[in-house]
């Protein structure tokens, strides 16, 4: 086997995403704490990454072993040949010891003391490796219960931003749930994007996602939902923590502007290359709306008493 075919099995395309929340949760410790301990973003940057890449391994062998994706899905590893079972196993095992020891050594860092914190993070460390695991793969998947959304919002949302923020200020304060939830939501509406595409293959193979259940146009309006609900979310984190201002409204009016452009083009896919290429917009929108949020926090003082 080629390294191109572990490669493609990784799905690059959605490690942006995958980082977003990390990185959202690292810059906005800085933002308020004006300390950083590099060691923590970098192991949580691995962390997520390798997280991802056992959830596309695990989605990929999953759909296969469950008859979602059959020989027509040339691109998946599993369901085209170019991986075998064998293989595709063993990778899996490894992903799930290399985020096992990259979670301790995270933790390790950044609780520095083996306390009630640290079994609590561990124990949201494996679930999240169960979560990656366990959404396609399995005898009873969650993602075909239509579960998979609300384990993104918490996974790449929630416990994604709260957890790097928590390491770097040993703290958690309330506002930063806004950001969390924007995220969750953004992240979301990539798998969203995902569930559309699949909608008949999906409902075919009775895997019953949210857009299956909502139907294609109804899926659209909860695409668009989904997305301004977390621009009012960031505008919420954005009226406590910085100066009202021309930031503000700058922040608020881009990241509209490509939602509703995002939502246009989706409307207008036909093909699966096509939802792709949303796919990897919004996944790289989301890193690039972060990063630009991160900074605006980080320029301007947070008000915050």
């Amino acid at each position: 086997m080629s390294v191109k075919t572990y490669i493609q099995a990784a799905r690059l395309r959605t490690l942006p995403l995958a980082i977003s929340g990390a990185i959202t949760g690292n810059l906005l410790a800085y933002s308020e704490t004006g300390s950083f301990n590099s060691s923590i973003f970098a192991l949580s940057l691995l962390t997520a990454i390798l997280l991802q890449v056992l959830s596309n391994y695990a989605n990929d062998y999953g759909d296969f072993k469950n008859g979602a994706d059959t020989h027509e899905r040339t691109d998946r590893v599993m369901a085209s040949g170019a991986m075998t079972e064998k293989s595709m196993v063993l990778s899996i095992r490894i992903l799930i010891g290399l985020s096992l020891i990259s979670g301790i050594a995270l933790l390790l860092i950044g609780i520095e003391t083996i306390n009630l914190s640290f079994w609590i993070l561990l124990g949201v460390g494996l679930l999240g490796i169960a979560a990656a695991y366990f959404y396609t793969a399995g005898s009873k998947p969650y993602g075909y219960a239509g579960y998979g959304d609300v384990s993104v919002f918490i996974f790449f949302g929630l416990l994604s931003v709260v957890g790097t923020y928590y390491l770097q200020t040993q703290n958690v304060d309330s506002h930063i749930w806004w950001v969390a939830a924007a995220i969750g939501l953004l992240s979301t509406g990539v798998l969203n994007i995902n569930n559309i595409r699949d909608i008949e293959s999906d409902k075919a193979k009775n895997k019953i996602t949210i857009a299956v259940k909502l139907g294609y146009k109804s899926a659209l309006y909860y695409q668009l939902a989904l997305l301004f609900t977390a621009v009012f979310c960031l505008t919420t984190y954005s009226i406590f923590s910085i100066n009202l201002g021309i930031i503000l409204v700058s922040n608020y009016l881009i990241f509209s502007l490509l939602i509703y452009l995002h939502y246009e083009a989706l409307k207008a896919c036909k093909s699966r290359p096509d939802f792709n290429k949303q796919l990897k917009f919004l996944s790289l929108l989301i890193l690039g709306m972060m990063l630009y949020f991160c900074l605006s926090e980080i320029l301007f003082k947070p008000v915050w008493d």
